[in-house]
């Protein structure tokens, strides 16, 4: 399986050498990583191309990295029934470079960059309707950023007097805690119940 997709990764970069950045292989899967304005002809040759056959878009999703300048990846998932074979496509950005939307080469990928918008903030030029479709219209933030904070920023109620939803102020009604998951026989900084006689024997 190796081999093949060796051979597939070289092809791939010989044809578009300027396009593609690197290529790894990793638990039998092949990584191409190509930059964000190469995104539609890289999708569109691996499509077209009889040596790669990849006529279905599995998906497309986001991956962050707070850490990082460009701090997203856009994953593109795809398969190949002809050859039987996976490849993954990814480009980076960030919150103000937006990617070209893959709309144009699979129809599939309209609702997928929705998607990548509504929870990452991932933004797709030339995307024909580019809105929120797993939160509602009037949602603050997306969700799936590392730095979301836990309980969001607002939260949603039916009210039975108004009869419609309102949104309020995220109000908890207990104090926010932090767990410690830490094994009492691992390292524990303080006494455990029962533990103060021992210390009194010593």
């Amino acid at each position: 399986m190796d081999e093949a997709l060796s051979e597939l990764a070289e092809y791939i970069a010989g044809v578009l050498p300027t396009e593609v950045l690197t290529t790894e292989i990793e638990s039998d899967e092949l990584t191409v990583m190509v930059g964000r304005e190469s995104i539609v002809k890289i999708l569109t040759f691996l499509r077209d191309d009889t040596n790669c056959g990849f006529r279905i878009l599995i998906d497309i999703c986001g991956v962050d990295w707070p850490e990082r300048e460009m701090r997203f990846d856009v994953v593109y998932n795809l398969l190949s029934l002809t050859h039987n074979q996976r490849i993954r496509v990814k480009v980076q950005t960030d919150e103000r470079h937006p990617v070209p939307s893959a709309a144009g080469v699979f129809s599939s990928a309209g609702w997928y960059e929705r998607e990548a918008w509504d929870m990452f903030g991932i933004m797709f030029s030339g995307h024909s309707d580019l809105r929120r479709l797993l939160t509602d219209y009037g949602f603050d933030g997306h969700p799936l950023r590392k730095d979301f904070p836990l309980t969001g920023h607002v939260e949603l109620r039916y009210d039975d007097e108004e009869k419609r939803v309102v949104y309020e102020p995220v109000s908890l009604t207990q104090e926010f805690r932090t767990f410690d998951f830490l094994s009492p026989w691992e390292g524990a900084q303080y006494i455990l119940p029962g533990d103060e006689k021992a210390e009194g024997e010593g």
